[in-house]
């Protein structure tokens, strides 16, 4: 105790020593402020440029798209087939293959309907469609498919290219067996 009182008696008895004391502490201080004054510019800087790249990401998103849950572009509908039977989601699954090839430009020749699922898979049902398409039309008709509303599994595929006495059609015959979840009447 008594060293500090003898401390601060001469700090009080020296002016210089104070004035250099008080200088100190304010220049603490000073640097403190600009420092925090420098971080708010640097956080200002990382916002403008995250928002910049926010603006460039939101032009690169297809139109009327916000990412956002019941989006335009987000798949609305149920995850499975729909239908009271296995016979109505039967038909529900062609019609959806059917819908599809027809939205790609194609013809379906033939379809076959397995109702039954396979022992490994059961809820499931599966079509193996025939189908005349054009090549360029086979990716987004596969992505339609496979992306839209109920889930759709492209379970096989056989593409048979045109052979020369098919040559002024110049389409492929496809074989797609498609196959999706039924989860029983409600």
């Amino acid at each position: 105790m008594n060293a500090l009182i003898s401390s601060r008696r001469f700090v009080t008895r020296s002016p210089v020593l104070a004035a250099t004391i008080y200088l100190a502490l304010i220049a603490l201080l000073l640097f403190a402020v600009v420092n925090s004054v420098t971080d708010i510019f640097s956080q200002r800087g990382e916002v403008a440029a995250f928002s910049a790249m926010l603006k460039q990401l939101d032009r690169s998103r297809p139109a009327g798209s916000s990412g956002m849950p019941g989006d335009a572009t987000m798949p609305s509908g149920s995850a499975y087939l729909e239908g009271a039977t296995v016979t109505i989601a039967g038909a529900a699954l062609l019609q959806r293959v059917a819908a599809a090839v027809v939205k790609a430009g194609g013809n379906v020749l033939s379809t076959q309907l397995d109702l039954q699922g396979s022992p490994s898979r059961p809820g499931f049902l599966s079509t193996i469609a025939s189908c005349e398409i054009d090549q360029p039309q086979l990716q987004p008709l596969l992505y339609d498919l496979e992306a839209g509303m109920p889930f759709l599994f492209v379970d096989q595929l056989v593409v048979q290219t045109p052979t020369a006495s098919d040559s002024a059609s110049g389409r492929l015959r496809i074989l797609v067996e498609v196959s999706g979840q039924w989860r029983g009447a409600k």
